[in-house]
């Protein structure tokens, strides 16, 4: 397998089940949209590579399941990943207050370098909002964390969540932050080949992973 990209990172999608973290997913790598609810069921995978200043990163982005019953494995994936995006439904008031658990337990699992952002997402169900984006904004200021908006439907904010977390990383790599040969914490360097003609921006694929994040 060759290696296209300067970096990798590892990002972990976590929230209660149903408030659209694989429709992120779907939305960030394929451009598209499921209106149909369909349960994760363990964990998905997807993978994009993005250029930031004269570096290829490639995102590799962990989908889990929100239900109690796979939180063990979700667990086992906080540690070795470098961000950890942080999903509720704004019109689910419910999803909103588990943030602070999903949060909580995040932070005990994972490295101290972890990335963490807060996602409102379906603000394009406006009629049907529950949690206000001045409460999101509240509760992203008390994790002292950035907070975006989205839809997956329309793509509103998707592209940005991933791209502000990868500058940060990227920016962080460039200061020493991370000690790169920890697998734990979710950064790998690849082995950039070829021209920049070359570099695939896009990976075709999501499928479902039973080895370990780390591995």
């Amino acid at each position: 397998m060759s290696y296209d990209f300067d970096y990798l990172l590892k990002y972990i999608i976590i929230g209660d089940a149903a408030v659209g973290k694989s429709n992120l997913l779907l939305q960030y790598i394929y451009n598209k949209f499921n209106p149909e609810y369909q349960l994760t069921l363990g964990v998905e995978f997807g993978s994009k590579i993005i250029k930031i200043k004269d570096k290829f990163y490639r995102i590799q982005i962990w989908d889990t399941a929100g239900q109690e019953s796979f939180r063990s494995i979700t667990r086992t994936y906080y540690k070795c990943s470098a961000c950890a995006i942080v999903v509720y439904d704004i019109t689910n008031k419910e999803s909103f207050d588990h943030i602070s658990q999903w949060i909580e337990e995040c932070k005990n699992q994972s490295s101290k370098t972890i990335s963490l952002i807060l996602v409102g997402n379906k603000n394009d169900l406006e009629q049907e909002r529950k949690v206000s984006i001045d409460e999101g904004r509240e509760l992203s200021e008390k994790f002292q964390i950035p907070f975006y908006e989205t839809s997956a439907k329309t793509g509103e904010n998707v592209n940005n969540i991933f791209l502000e977390t990868a500058e940060q990383i990227a920016g962080n790599i460039e200061k020493g932050i991370f000690d790169l040969e920890d697998e734990n914490s979710g950064i790998k360097r690849g082995n950039r080949l070829g021209t920049k003609n070359d570099i695939i921006l896009n990976d075709k694929k999501i499928e479902k992973q039973e080895k370990k994040c780390c591995e």
